[in-house]
């Protein structure tokens, strides 16, 4: 499996990889999210298929696992161009991926579909993407692209195109990002491909990234789901039990975001 290259922005490499201050108990737990990764990042076709992989543990008390301080990261935006879902859903799967990776492809064709039709449009779950580029230049520049392509409300189109199936054979050269952009039917080529190289989204690039490392993610995908880490291509059934056990703790509770979003279309 090849190595994740590191990010080359100096100040990303001093920074990126310490914990930030949600705690040290909360910071080691975190680190399960690089622990379990199970391959995840393979970023090639010929890897091992993780489906057969033991799934990350989730345990039948819905308290167990969940790491308060790593449920505040849900944004729960509802001007968020990068989510899906109410923004006061009980519910919150945060998503750490990278467009090169193939496993993350395999969860967005595969299981994302599934999540959003059975959990997202009856209200129980948002799914907030995180942009975490590991693989160097092209990754960089799928992750500006998919932000750019939010700007103009296509991001689940160009997230789609991205990853289907072959499309990261062709790579991610700016040309591919552009073509992949018209693909996702963004309207405005010449404004997409100035976001693209824009300070607005390297800056919001990194700040996810800075995020991911700071939690102790090393791979991708990396999930939190209200506060549970969750790491790599899991089985389907691993992401239905931690969405129903954090929906039933939210119940119990009475917690939810304080913000409310429209229903998922």
């Amino acid at each position: 499996m090849p190595t994740p290259k590191k990010p080359t922005s100096p100040r990303t490499k001093s920074s990126s990889r310490k914990p930030l201050v949600y705690g040290a108990v909360t910071v080691v737990a975190a680190g399960l999210l690089g622990f379990a990764s199970y391959r995840a990042t393979a970023p090639d076709d010929t890897a091992p298929d993780t489906s057969s992989a033991p799934a990350a543990e989730v345990s039948a008390d819905p308290n167990e696992g969940v790491y308060p301080e790593l449920a505040k990261l849900a944004r729960r935006d509802a001007d968020d161009k990068l989510a899906v879902g109410r923004a006061d859903a009980p519910v919150v799967l945060i998503e750490y991926a990278d467009f090169k990776c193939g496993y993350c492809g395999k969860f967005a064709r595969d299981t994302e579909p599934e999540l959003i039709e059975q959990y997202v449009k009856d209200g129980t779950l948002r799914i907030e993407w995180r942009n975490f580029p590991i693989f160097g230049e092209e990754s960089e520049n799928a992750a500006r692209g998919a932000w750019a392509a939010g700007q103009q409300n296509r991001f689940w189109e160009f997230h789609g195109a991205a990853y289907a199936e072959g499309a990261k054979e062709k790579g991610f050269g700016k040309d591919r990002v552009k073509a992949l952009a018209e693909e996702a039917g963004v309207k405005d080529l010449d404004r997409f491909m100035k976001d693209l190289d824009g300070d607005a989204a390297r800056a919001a690039v990194k700040k996810d990234q800075e995020q991911a490392y700071g939690i102790g993610a090393t791979s991708t995908p990396s999930f939190l789901i209200n506060g549970r880490p969750i790491a790599g291509a899991q089985p389907d059934e691993t992401f239905r039990q931690a969405i129903e056990a954090a929906a039933e703790q939210a119940k119990a509770t009475g917690s939810a975001g304080d913000e409310a979003g429209e229903p998922a279309k």
